[in-house]
């Protein structure tokens, strides 16, 4: 299948030659669906918090915090925004071809783009660019606004990052959402000593830019809220690329010969995530940010979240630390039907069918694998029609079945009964987590270890004229994650506020 100068480039690029031709039989044997068995409700698998319960929780976190808890931010901030914008770049080709105006704003999102023109935070820096002098914007033209943003010769927003654009309005300065994320930062993640620990995932092209707008705004912010920022920036490793192949599923080849390998989706971030060392990580898209004055709901949620899994961490290190204390015959039959009870009632996870742990050295292996894991909580919104994976009980490889985040992409949908459970489904992820990634003992795990390679998936692409099949790792939320200890907590809707296109800028969440 591979020529040598092949494996010299697999070797090259830091790639693993068996994980390499693993690859090549996942297209051929395709991925399997993950089989759900419930959705995670608020009557079974989903936490609603009481107003009196939110404060305990923050008050733990902050009491934690002045402790000298180790906290961090991982921001993923590598997607591109021009996406945001696909309307607006038809609309460009169309007044470049010659296309009236009139049949142009034909298209709704167009027409309200440039209806609302105003309202957007970057239209000082547009006017600015495309105003000549003794000009107003209303004689510049339609085509001329949208090169002047869209371009190079301009803002240049078709191809920067989102995390690089201006979101939100203030009366002193217009902010990025990499500003926003600084932020946040200094109101829920800063250190008893206010240090605001940041790590950002970008693009290789990209990553001096982000620098240069830090170096730039880092003083203003650090006056403002009285902290130090301790800002980080990773790229994904072009070893977690994988390989392209042909509809054939033989390897893809580049016109000069050479293989050709992918970006392999999010799920390549957990190779980033493991590299870092911090007691509790927050994790949340670089776009989903607010204004100021609707902060205050994602700030209170932001250390509930924080507090509620360092309550369940406090129980899961009792039992880590009795049963690596202890021989299994010496702990009391009392501790394993304590055990047993708190796995299966508080972290969900049930036994596989028919088992029966009849040996108190069987329960000491089962116990000792399900509490030696990584631990999160993630935040989840009740379904308003958003595009995403939600929170569902899961069968697991071991036959266990747990708390899952499970995309659309992950269920036979043809199969009727799978179908029901996922379109009745109450509840959708918004990527808001938090996680603890050390043991009892302080120990870090391999996050690596408790990742299910079968939950990849494989897309249809082309690349110079021939179609090819990729491959995405399991998702960083979703299978890169798998077999963490997972609790799933419902967050307000108004702590959710993507932006996928230019228009949800207009969303009355991020209009000052």
């Amino acid at each position: 299948m591979f020529r040598p100068e092949d494996i010299s480039q697999i070797t090259a690029r830091g790639s693993n030659l068996e994980t390499v031709k693993q690859q090549i039989t996942n297209f051929k044997t395709g991925f399997p669906f993950l089989r759900i068995t419930e959705s995670a409700s608020n009557y079974h698998g989903l936490i609603k918090l009481s107003e009196s319960e939110i404060q305990k929780y923050i008050l733990l976190f902050e009491e934690k915090v002045e402790n000298g808890l180790n906290v961090l931010k991982f921001i993923p901030a590598s997607g591109a925004a021009s996406r945001m914008f696909k309307s607006l770049f038809t609309a460009l080709e169309n007044l470049q071809s010659g296309k009236e105006t009139e049949e142009v704003l034909k298209d709704k999102e167009v027409a309200l783009f440039f209806d609302q023109l105003g309202q957007f935070a970057f239209y000082d820096d547009l006017i600015e660019l495309t105003t000549k002098e003794n000009q107003v914007i209303e004689n510049i033209s339609l085509q001329e606004i949208l090169e002047g943003l869209l371009l190079e010769k301009g803002l240049n927003y078709g191809n920067l990052p989102k995390g690089l654009l201006k979101f939100h309005k203030y009366t002193d300065r217009n902010r990025t959402p990499l500003e926003e994320h600084l932020v946040e930062g200094a109101l829920y993640s800063k250190s008893n000593e206010n240090v605001v620990d940041l790590h950002f995932t970008v693009s290789p092209e990209h990553q001096q830019a982000f620098r240069t707008c830090v170096d730039e705004i880092k003083p203003l912010y650090e006056s403002l809220f009285g902290v130090k920022y301790q800002i980080g920036f990773s790229q994904q490793k072009s070893a977690t690329d994988t390989i392209a192949v042909s509809i054939d599923n033989e390897p893809f080849r580049n016109i000069d010969g050479s293989l050709l390998f992918r970006p392999a989706g999010h799920g390549a971030l957990l190779e980033n995530l493991n590299d870092l060392e911090a007691d509790l990580i927050f994790i949340k898209n670089i776009d989903n940010v607010v204004p100021d004055q609707h902060k205050k709901t994602t700030i209170e949620y932001k250390k509930a979240l924080a507090g509620v899994l360092l309550n369940l961490q406090d129980q899961i290190f009792f039992y880590q630390k009795m049963l690596n204390d202890h021989h299994p015959t010496a702990l009391e039959s009392a501790f394993y039907a304590e055990a047993a009870n708190f796995l299966e009632n508080v972290l969900n996870i049930a036994p596989p069918n028919n088992q029966y742990y009849s040996e108190k050295t069987e329960l000491y292996r089962y116990f000792t694998k399900k509490f030696n894991r990584p631990v999160r909580v993630c935040g989840m919104v009740q379904n308003m029609g958003e595009p995403g994976g939600g929170p569902f009980f899961a069968l697991n490889n071991d036959g266990t079945v747990s708390l899952q985040v499970v995309e659309t992409s992950q269920i036979d949908m043809e199969d009727q009964e799978q179908a029901a459970i996922a379109k009745n489904a109450t509840h959708f992820n918004p990527v808001d987590l938090v996680c603890a990634i050390r043991n009892y003992a302080g120990k870090k795990y391999n996050l690596l270890d408790f990742s299910d390679p079968k939950t990849g998936f494989i897309s249809n692409k082309s690349k110079d004229g021939k179609e090819l099949k990729a491959q995405e790792l399991p998702g960083l939320w979703n299978g890169a994650m798998s077999d963490w200890n997972t609790l799933f907590v419902e967050v307000p809707a108004s702590t959710f506020s993507p932006v996928k296109t230019v228009s949800d800028l207009l969303r009355k969440e991020h209009q000052a």
